[in-house]
């Protein structure tokens, strides 16, 4: 698959960097062409929880672009220093301001076309106070039959909820690992 190059300059020195394939490598890389800095590009991580109270689970309406009033898990982008899981926790209070208890990965889904890894955990809501930060028009709970799902903002929050939907009937939740195409 062809990825866009998207680092044009050294980050240590500023010079131009291009790419080749660095010796003892098997892929092009960004390299300088003052000081040979090799410059790597990893997929982001983003991180959020399935919130779940009873019969419900929560959704929150994205007061932001990409995906602008469509609903959403409370999810964001793993921040340096902090676990896959603290991620997940203040991403779930940031979006929605919801107490959550994390029961556990649930979701690992790679998003290769945009380079991002998403991570889903499944959450016990501690209570059903909510108080949505400034990304978050809304948060709500809904039941499997009422949520919006020709209003879901991503592939990855669709099948996260499909998935716990089916394993809840089943009463089995394992950890589901795929790609979306």
């Amino acid at each position: 698959m062809f990825l866009p190059r998207r680092i044009k300059h050294c980050r240590v020195c500023g010079a131009p960097a291009l790419y080749l394939v660095p010796a003892d490598d098997n892929r092009e890389r960004a390299v300088c062409t003052a000081c040979a800095e090799i410059h790597y590009e990893n997929p982001i991580n983003v991180v959020g929880t399935l919130p779940v109270w009873g019969e419900q689970v929560l959704l929150c309406r994205r007061n932001i672009e990409p995906r602008y009033g469509l609903w959403t898990l409370p999810a964001g982008f793993l921040e340096l220093g902090e676990s896959t899981a603290e991620g997940a926790l203040r991403e779930t209070d940031e979006e929605a301001g919801a107490r959550v208890e994390l029961e556990g990965l649930f979701t690992v889904l790679n998003v290769v076309r945009v380079g991002q890894l998403h991570l889903y955990y499944r959450a016990r809501m501690l209570d059903t106070t909510l108080a949505p930060g400034p990304e978050t028009i809304e948060a709500r709970l809904f039941r499997e039959d009422e949520v919006p799902w020709d209003q879901l903002a991503f592939r990855t929050v669709r099948q996260t909820l499909e998935h716990y939907f089916a394993d809840r009937r089943s009463g089995v939740f394992p950890v589901h690992a795929g790609d979306i195409a």
